[in-house]
């Protein structure tokens, strides 16, 4: 029961290819680490090395070329299949895939990938590269996606309500949601070479439309779990539909999270902070060095060697060098002398 207490939040792996080998076990996952997982499975290196027996070797020469991620608010467990993988999260404290993000540019700047950031409910997105023309008409204001709903062509025609209402913004905020979801692989759709080109892509979602639902109606209530049930199945046709696809090479990742630890700000510190209370370090110990320590002592070393020898080699030919022999400009002033 305490583990279950402490590590009630969870992380599924929905769908995955061979090249991504994940094991089938209850080991926990802490939760600053969940982009480290994601950068690993994509190939990419990470500063610190993670010793989590979930994620194994998988093929090195073929990566995935999509990742999705799912962040779902205001629950703990979802009742998904049972043919992926789930883990616990232990310390659910607020991530992004913020340093996923910055690899791929840096190593596919010139292939323009496709890179998505999006929180519905935050009105916050976040595309760069060529997600910026596929995704164009793709609504992300909460007055976008209301009167996306009630278009011809919107999931309300499709979706089973049940217990929800289409006059409530709660409502309507979980519906626009599930909206989004359908609307981006419509939108790939379109776009099917975008999947077959050879830079990765990163989708990074946050729903939080089911947390609103259980604070308004509660989480014994059936509308909140009918809200489940619809989520669940709407979060496995969108991870069926991305793998589609992309061929079978896309890993889709869901986080589910009844709420986290401590709200996501940047570590900032005041200019008036007295420096007295800095006591993080009260034995005197040596920080942590990068791990690009030893190639950059390197380069300087042997650089600040070349760089002596070459001064002594210098030194020494200028100092016995024959002015008369050596010197051109010796050899050209006595020429000169002797035609005059």
């Amino acid at each position: 029961c305490l583990f279950s207490g402490v590590c009630g939040d969870e992380f599924s792996i929905l769908r995955s290819p061979q090249s991504v080998v994940f094991r089938d076990g209850s080991w926990p996952i802490p939760g600053e680490r969940i982009p480290d997982v994601a950068a690993l499975s994509m190939g990419f290196s990470v500063e610190d090395d993670l010793s989590w027996p979930g994620l194994a070797v998988g093929d090195l020469f073929h990566r995935p070329q999509a990742t999705v991620l799912v962040t779902v608010k205001g629950v703990d467990k979802l009742a998904l299949p049972a043919n992926g993988f789930s883990y616990p999260i232990e310390n659910a404290v607020p991530f992004s895939l913020d340093s996923v993000a910055s690899a791929i540019h840096m190593l596919f700047s010139e292939e323009t990938p496709v890179v998505l950031q999006l929180a519905p409910s935050e009105e916050r997105v976040y595309m760069v590269g060529k997600a910026n023309s596929v995704f164009e008409d793709l609504s992300v204001t909460l007055r976008q996606l209301r009167s996306r709903l009630f278009q011809d062509n919107s999931i309300l025609s499709s979706l089973p309500l049940n217990s929800l209402s289409r006059n409530n913004e709660v409502d309507l905020l979980f519906l626009s949601e599930l909206q989004v979801l359908h609307d981006i692989a419509s939108l790939l759709s379109r776009h099917r070479h975008l999947a077959k080109d050879h830079s990765p892509d990163l989708y990074s979602l946050e729903l939080a439309g089911l947390e609103e639902v259980g604070k308004r109606y509660g989480e014994d209530s059936q509308q909140f779990k009918d809200a489940s049930q619809i989520l669940v199945d709407s979060l496995q046709k969108f991870a069926d539909e991305m793998f589609n696809l992309y061929s079978g090479n896309a890993v889709v990742e869901v986080v589910a999270v009844k709420a986290f630890n401590s709200p996501l700000m940047r570590k900032t510190r005041s200019i008036l902070q007295s420096s007295q209370g800095e006591t993080d370090n009260p034995y005197n110990l040596a920080y942590p060095y990068n791990y690009n320590y030893s190639v950059i002592f390197n380069i300087i070393l042997w650089m600040m060697i070349g760089l002596a020898l070459a001064v002594i080699v210098v030194s020494y030919n200028l100092w016995n060098m024959d002015p008369g022999y050596d010197s051109i400009i010796y050899r050209m002033t006595n020429q000169k002398i002797r035609m005059d």
